[in-house]
């Protein structure tokens, strides 16, 4: 992978870091989270509130984010949005110190960062257009993938052990990580302001329309909503099974950063796996992958099995994501283009935002084994639905090689 762009674009290295400084707090915090809620007595499907409540914020103000985003100056609202979670997730840690930590600031909590998690994310990522020239945007949404994936790596071990040291300190490094990313954002030469070109596009819906036109678009996010569904549920299925089995905090931030092994891998042979796999191909190999590991959790509540299949699965991810990001930063209009990809998003994420607390209420209600069949199931039909234009395209060959 080239890494040019870490060495002559100042702009772009502290675009670059503070996005990774910012989404590692977040990390952090996904299973620190849980685990909290049940520290303090709480129930799986609480535990899968909490999460729930955040996603769903998230994705109540996706397609207002965007359009924010396209009217206002980048760096700005990346700023104000920094500021505002380090507030929110620091006072936990306060409340904590206090003996007045209740479940319900925990929810207010996670609602604020899934709420202004969304006004950063398009702002961070219209930014990207800003400081890098459009013919190296697919090396930067491959920098982009590596840094992700790397963050998925590193943030569950550390928020689970973390964890194991204080259950509050988790948070206050969140908190921190906010402070850090402001004052990088801070040194932004070229703070992005809003590009008022026009295409005769305007209002909240405008990136839905765009990507409503384009079918080959539509039936990758249909296929992404159903994979994140079942990853959003599985985070909180493998917390809640393994803390059944007896595993420790630090064990279950172990399992859950190998996800993050395999999208690190996955980053690195990223553009090889795009030049190999046609997009249909692709995502079914991918879906039945996904759908594979989840009867083996079924089965199994080994961690090292987890954590070895977590790495197989995660590993077409980053090809994935630069599928997408070369059809919505490349193609999409400047002055759209915010909300584009927060309609992606919202495509992408809108069932993830409910799947840990359908996960929490299906873990309590069939247990772990017959939740993880339910999600191999989901799965299955994902891929089923991206096989589609790998059997058509074959039937084409036939009828042209018999002439019928």
């Amino acid at each position: 992978m080239k890494i040019t762009l870490l060495k002559d674009n100042r702009d772009y290295v502290l675009l670059w870091s503070a996005a990774a400084i910012s989404n590692l707090g977040s990390r952090l915090s996904v299973i620190a989270f849980p685990l909290l809620v049940l520290s303090l007595g709480g129930t799986a499907a609480q535990a899968g509130a909490v999460g729930s409540c955040s996603l769903i914020a998230g994705l109540a103000l996706r397609l207002p984010g965007g359009h924010i985003a396209d009217l206002v100056d980048r760096r700005r609202l990346m700023l104000g949005a920094d500021l505002v979670r380090l507030l929110a997730l620091g006072s936990i840690p306060a409340a904590g110190a206090l003996h007045r930590l209740g479940y319900p600031q925990l929810l207010v909590a996670a609602v604020v960062e899934g709420a202004t998690s969304v006004l950063f994310g398009p702002a961070a990522g219209i930014a990207l257009r800003d400081v890098v020239p459009k013919d190296r945007l697919t090396e930067a949404f491959a920098m982009s993938q590596a840094r992700n994936a790397a963050i998925d790596l590193i943030g569950p071990a550390l928020g689970g052990l973390l964890f194991g040291v204080d259950r509050f300190l988790p948070f206050t490094v969140d908190a921190a990580t906010y402070g850090v990313s402001a004052v990088l954002l801070l040194g932004i030469r070229r703070p992005g302001a809003r590009d008022r070109s026009t295409r005769g596009e305007s209002g909240l819906a405008a990136g839905l329309v765009w990507l409503w036109r384009r079918p080959e678009v539509m039936r990758i996010l249909l296929f992404a909503s159903a994979v994140n569904l079942t990853g959003a549920a599985a985070e909180l299925v493998v917390v809640v099974s393994l803390r059944g089995h007896g595993a420790s905090g630090s064990t279950i931030g172990l399992v859950m950063a190998c996800a993050g092994g395999g999208a690190v891998v996955g980053s690195v042979l990223a553009l090889r796996i795009i030049a190999a796999l046609p997009s249909a191909l692709l995502f079914v190999v991918s879906g039945a992958t996904w759908a594979l590991g989840f009867l083996v959790f079924a089965v199994s509540g080994s961690p090292w099995v987890i954590g070895a299949f977590l790495v197989a699965m995660l590993m077409l991810a980053p090809a994935g994501g630069i599928r997408l990001g070369q059809v919505t930063y490349g193609q999409a209009p400047a002055d759209i283009l915010g909300r584009v990809s927060t309609a992606e998003q919202l495509a992408t994420a809108g069932l993830a935002s409910v799947g840990p607390l359908l996960a929490g209420v299906a873990v309590q209600s069939i247990g772990a084994s017959s939740t993880w069949v339910v999600m191999a199931a989901i799965c299955t039909a994902a891929a089923a639905i991206a096989a589609a234009p790998v059997r058509r395209s074959r039937r084409a060959e036939t009828l042209v090689e018999t002439g019928t």
